[in-house]
């Protein structure tokens, strides 16, 4: 049965589920990390060319791509040559099976957290309130224990959420969501950093986050760095930028969406870096210990430094933490809803199921595999699955769609139909950088993290944990993967389900 694809009401609802997508929990955290560690305002210098070299391209051919081809990731690559379709389908299924599983349970975190802040239920330990209390982790990854109830309901929650959105379809679920989530995660922020700014000790910590050390310019790691969080960041080749922009208009501004997308999801990085280093200079300043020993990276900011510091807060902690875990939780959700569109639209772009089928069987097979992620061990493994999606997987499917584009369709055949549409004229520059410039640099950076884990296992974790969990997982997804693209043809789902 053929129906009419659906389109996005408005180019602002496609800017704010674009944006959406690109901002999540890694701009609040990761980003300030990587900033204080990599030269401070100094880091904003290969961010920016990274931004520029890297980013805003892929971004335009990923909204071009799917644009011009009117479809999710795995049905556009097929229609540039049937032998690529698998490209479409690694990176849907990496995320959906490998991201999604544990960015929900992360976000099922906060939700937990969210409540706790209440009442400020971790007490004064909250190192050890969220590692042995709340997570209950294990010794290691093999260490893998039972699901851990409280946080399983957390997660229950946040899939539940991502069904009730995406079977409301683009316009009425997506859409309509993402422009709620957006401005109140802009007004969550905002009073977040008004109340940083109020706090002793907020000065230092801006000059900790922001201070430049021109010096490590010179530090290849630091450029690597900077390209890895632009290119992670944007939600490029994941799919779902292919997928977002097969619902937009004949008629619509790629180049011009592109390019608002990567500036906003930067601008809020740096934005959201003020909150978080303004209440860090002030658990510095009210422990008394060194600045250093207060800034942790990822899940220990959010999870262990940030409980302390709203448990130091003077007025109003619990509203403090209401605040912060709320804007986590929009922050992934608007994520987390991208990604299930992303693999949803493929399966019915592939096989023609209903919206509303597809989504519930994807909520309630997820929530069911990412019980392993709820475990005593699940922390582990959510370490090892993520750092080789995002620095194989990710790196890998952005250099080969880099090429097909470049080489295959041809980086003028979509640059023409990108400047047909888009008031900002792309030129050659872009072909360039499609075809040699972003391969090179994602050659680099897949070639140098793949050095330093031969001289030393990922994370000081035993060889075979790093190969089974890590490598074999993203091996079992390239395996589904190719199952699904050699078995297409001759399976008529419809019929399947009619029979059952």
């Amino acid at each position: 049965m053929t129906t009419e694809r659906e389109q996005w009401r408005t180019r602002r609802g496609f800017l704010f589920a674009a944006i959406g997508s690109a901002i999540g929990l890694g701009n609040i955290w990761r980003f300030s990390y990587m900033t204080y560690t990599n030269g401070g305002a100094a880091f904003l210098i290969p961010y920016i060319f990274a931004l520029v070299t890297a980013g805003i391209p892929i971004l335009i051919l990923e909204f071009g791509l799917g644009h011009r081809m009117g479809a999710a990731a795995p049905l556009a690559f097929r229609r540039i040559h049937q032998r690529w379709e698998i490209l479409g389908w690694w990176p849907i299924i990496f995320i959906m099976l490998g991201i999604q599983l544990y960015y929900t349970v992360i976000i099922g975190w906060c939700v937990d957290y969210l409540a706790y802040s209440v009442r400020l239920a971790w007490g004064t330990d909250a190192n050890a309130f969220f590692f042995k209390q709340f997570l209950q982790l294990s010794a290691g990854p093999w260490e893998v224990g039972k699901p851990v109830g409280l946080i399983v309901l957390g997660v229950a929650i946040v899939w539940a959420a991502n069904w009730l959105i995406c079977t409301k379809g683009i316009q009425k679920g997506v859409e309509r969501a993402c422009q709620v989530f957006m401005p109140l995660l802009f007004i969550l922020i905002t009073l977040l950093i008004v109340r940083g700014f109020t706090l002793p000790g907020a000065k230092q910590g801006l000059l900790w986050y922001l201070k430049p050390d021109f010096s490590r310019l010179t530090d290849l790691g630091v450029w690597r760095s900077a390209y890895s969080q632009t290119f992670f960041s944007l939600s490029i080749a994941f799919g779902i930028m292919i997928t977002y922009a097969s619902y937009l208009p004949r008629r619509s501004d790629i180049t011009g969406s592109a390019i608002i997308t990567a500036f906003s999801d930067a601008g809020f990085s740096i934005f959201a870096g003020l909150a978080v280093f303004t209440t860090l200079g002030f658990m510095a300043h009210t422990s008394g210990l060194p600045f250093e020993k207060v800034v942790t990276e990822g899940i220990g900011l959010a999870f262990v430094a940030y409980p302390r510091a709203i448990n130091a807060m003077p007025y109003l902690p619990a509203v403090f933490g209401v605040a912060f875990f709320l804007a986590l939780i929009l922050a992934g959700l608007s994520s987390s809803v991208s990604i299930l569109e992303a693999f949803a639209t493929s399966l019915m772009d592939e096989y023609g199921i209903g919206r509303r089928l597809t989504i519930t069987l994807s909520c309630l097979g997820g929530f069911f595999l990412s019980l392993i992620f709820t475990t005593r061990g699940g922390l582990f493994w959510l370490d090892i699955v993520d750092h080789y999606i995002l620095q194989y997987g990710l790196v890998v499917v952005g250099l080969l769609e880099c090429l097909v584009v470049g080489w295959v369709l041809g980086a003028d055949t979509l640059r023409h139909h990108v400047n047909s549409t888009s008031v900002i004229q792309i030129g050659r520059v872009w072909d360039f950088c499609v075809k040699y410039l972003t391969p090179a640099i994602l050659g680099f950076i897949l070639v140098g993290t793949l050095i330093e884990e031969i001289r030393a296992p990922y994370g000081g974790y035993p060889r075979a944990a790093t190969l089974l969990i890590g490598v074999g997982w993203l091996a079992a997804t390239l395996l589904v993967a190719w199952f699904i693209t050699t078995r297409r043809k001759g399976l008529d789902v419809e019929h399947l389900l009619e029979g059952l």
